[in-house]
């Protein structure tokens, strides 16, 4: 290939396409594809407007005495999504407060929401508006790079020398 070929080669690369965001990209996320790190992003972001802010603002306006198990709660959710700021950036890196994310929501359905569907008794409970917005973690499921999450956090590959 000459150099013009690898010049225009690289300048359709690095346009803008729909098709280019269905494809790996092993130049800027290790074979993760865009699309995933954009819903990821999405996500993060999310998670830091929304969930940040109640919890913050909670924490920071809450008077007298902590009951301690409510407080965990509090500082866990403002800790994990003002960390979640960091994932709109550096998302790759911070696939670790997704997959916390997506263990919390799915282990409180299974525990908590299920239980209380198969018995009849969701709707209307106060655990139901909290289903519903939890039940949203299928899309982080979704697309979640599986095959990237189990090369670095569970098979562990060795770094190349």
């Amino acid at each position: 290939m000459n150099t013009t070929e690898q010049v225009s080669q690289q300048q359709k690369s690095s346009k803008f396409s729909i098709k280019n965001i269905f494809v790996p990209d092993y130049e800027n996320y290790e074979g993760v594809r865009r699309i995933n790190i954009y819903v990821m992003r999405l996500f993060f972001a999310l998670m830091f407007v929304f969930v940040a802010t109640d919890s913050w603002k909670f924490i920071l306006t809450h008077e007298g005495a902590w009951d301690p198990i409510k407080a965990v709660a509090w500082c866990t959710w403002a800790a994990y999504s003002t960390l979640a700021l960091l994932g709109v950036f550096h998302t790759l890196r911070m696939l670790p407060i997704m997959l916390f994310m997506i263990f919390y929501k799915g282990l409180w359905l299974i525990v908590v929401a299920h239980p209380l569907w198969s018995a009849g008794t969701l709707k209307g409970s106060p655990a139901e508006e909290m289903a519903y917005m939890f039940i949203g973690i299928i899309i982080p499921i979704l697309f979640m790079p599986w095959k990237y999450v189990f090369k670095k956090y569970i098979i562990l590959e060795k770094k190349k020398k």
